[in-house]
């Protein structure tokens, strides 16, 4: 069993935490089951209430953990009754052992909460291709379910638990209206290495007191997922384990808002997406190692698509991060990175900016470029790539965090 060593926190990390609501029909509860750290707190139980609906979003990677798998068979039930999510242990390329320890999950977390098994979620983080032992969860989440509460600190230490290699937790809370009715939305996530999108490598859950049928909830939170997760590259590497879900208790008891392009929907989605962005940059400045928050921002492109995936070309480019991790005003890299990024661009249009200072345009170095002005802006701990390809009216922005030099 490892010892919970606590690496030095993120020179990015928030100064504090924010103050936590409670959100109706939710209460936590965390425990150390011995997954695989000794003294800390390595398992989270969620009790929801009656009638919450969920919708999540998983990897596309083609190894998926087998809490993934349960999670997408899960979906197809009418009601969500509790969420289990251990760290230590992805549970991931463990074959039938997985499966087989996340059905006795299943069973023990249902048991505790007095409901059916399919209306169980599970999640796992930590490492892959080690089985995970489910019984050292009998008794611990009987436990978890008699005392589970839903006030700030439970709030705090529930974000504590799923961590692996995190430096710090990862909360976030927002209020909306619903057709006037206010609403409450809470946010958890853990991430910090094996960081790229589709869905980006981390664990999330976000919860709310919103009345929202689930088919309104997936697309929102689809939607919301492009924006935000989809957008956030630390190594390139895309996890086993990746699982985003959105949990509605139906607690507010707004009116009823059967599409989701509803404009009485319009402030819960952005709140919602507001929400995720927040815990998607506390992924990326959490990243193995980061010392600099990089967002790339991409504008002119011939459509939205082909701007994003010139913003993870840049992001992703093991130059322009050492560049940056150097606190080298090397915006040639960022010209190499346009270019191999296999999308319309034209040379004599391109523009770019590290900052306010615009370094490049019309295909050459500007003509009014200072080395200085730009190389202030590379020593600040958050630095902005943008670039302007002339073409269109595509953009995008994608955030990552180059690691330090070696």
């Amino acid at each position: 069993m490892s010892s919970a060593k606590s690496p030095p926190v993120s020179p990015l990390a928030p100064e504090s935490l924010p103050d936590f609501p409670a959100i109706r029909g939710v209460a936590l509860a965390t425990a150390q089951a011995g997954i695989r750290y000794a003294g800390r707190t390595d398992v989270l139980y969620v009790a929801l209430a009656e009638g919450t609906q969920a919708a999540g979003v998983f990897t596309r990677s083609k190894c998926p953990s087998a809490p993934v798998d349960w999670c997408r068979e899960a979906l197809a039930s009418p009601d969500a009754r509790a969420l289990v999510v251990n760290s230590g242990n992805a549970n991931a390329f463990t074959g039938a052992k997985g499966r087989e320890a996340v059905a006795l999950t299943a069973r023990i977390a249902a048991a505790a909460a007095g409901c059916p098994e399919s209306a169980i979620f599970i999640a796992s983080t930590g490492v892959i291709g080690e089985p995970l032992d489910a019984r050292k969860f009998e008794g611990v989440l009987a436990d978890c379910a008699a005392r589970a509460a839903g006030g700030p600190e439970a709030w705090s230490a529930a974000a504590q638990a799923i961590m692996t290699t995190d430096t710090f937790p990862k909360l976030a809370t927002r209020t909306a209206e619903i057709a006037g009715v206010p609403v409450r939305i809470n946010g958890i996530a853990k991430g910090a290495g094996m960081i790229a999108p589709d869905m980006a490598t981390m664990l999330s859950f976000v919860f709310t007191d919103a009345a929202l049928s689930q088919g309104v909830l997936q697309a929102l939170l689809s939607a919301g997922t492009g924006r935000s997760f989809n957008c956030v590259t630390v190594d390139g590497d895309t996890s086993t384990s990746d699982t985003l879900m959105l949990f509605a208790t139906g607690a507010a008891a707004n009116p009823a808002v059967a599409d989701p392009a509803d404009p009485r929907l319009a402030g819960f989605q952005a709140a919602l997406d507001d929400l995720l962005i927040e815990l998607a940059q506390l992924v990326a400045k959490d990243g193995e190692g980061a010392r600099k928050f990089v967002t790339v921002a991409v504008e002119g492109a011939e459509s939205d698509a082909s701007a994003h995936r010139i913003a993870l070309s840049i992001a992703n480019s093991p130059l322009v991060k050492t560049a940056v991790a150097g606190e080298d005003a090397n915006w040639g890299r960022v010209v190499m990175a346009v270019g191999k990024a296999g999308e319309p661009a034209d040379r004599d249009r391109l523009a770019i900016w590290f900052g306010d200072v615009r370094v490049a345009v019309a295909g050459a170095r500007d003509p009014d470029y200072s080395e200085d002005a730009a190389s202030a802006v590379m020593r600040e701990p958050h630095v902005t790539v943008r670039v302007d390809l002339g073409l269109g009216q595509g953009r995008a922005r994608v955030w990552t965090c180059p690691r330090p030099r070696s």
